[in-house]
């Protein structure tokens, strides 16, 4: 289907069977992103959806300027609640790439969040991963939004 200036107003959508559901703590003092992507390829995921709780010792997220776009990033070394954390697990040059949004609360229950960058350090962490299975996606940068979308299988990078 045809949206303004020719282009599709929907990217093909891809079916996914559920596959294993894995929980698991995550290790205190680790990055949460790096922890998550080593998660997952010690267990062979290559595509998953995840939710995690806990608390981080220090934080890094963003907030995308779609003028600019570029992500505007803040971070703080302070112990935060991690109130919610929600992701997907794709592939990236081959490899498990986490793309996740994070909620945070301070102790006066004042929330901050956005997008998950590294630096996000576990004080303590639980996930619950359930593998989707299906066509392999892969994030390649999309050079109307400037961000990392997914690519559906098979097409050539931009």
């Amino acid at each position: 289907m045809e949206g303004k200036g020719g282009k599709r107003d929907t990217l093909p959508i891809h079916e996914f069977n559920t596959g294993r559901r894995l929980l698991g703590t995550l290790k205190q003092g680790a990055d949460l992103i790096s922890a998550v992507e080593r998660f997952c390829r010690a267990r062979s995921v290559r595509t998953a959806r995840f939710s995690i709780w806990g608390a981080v010792s220090g934080f890094t997220v963003g907030v995308y300027d779609q003028t600019q776009q570029v992500y505007v990033t803040h971070s703080e070394t302070a112990p935060r609640e991690l109130v919610s954390c929600t992701g997907t697990v794709s592939q990236e040059n081959g490899r498990p790439a986490v793309h996740a949004r994070i909620i945070l609360a301070d102790a006066e229950g004042r929330l901050t969040g956005g997008r998950l960058f590294s630096e996000t350090r576990i004080f303590a962490a639980e996930l619950v991963l359930t593998e989707l299975l299906g066509p392999a996606l892969e994030r390649a940068y999309d050079s109307d939004t400037g961000m990392m979308l997914w690519r559906p299988p098979g097409a050539q990078r931009a």
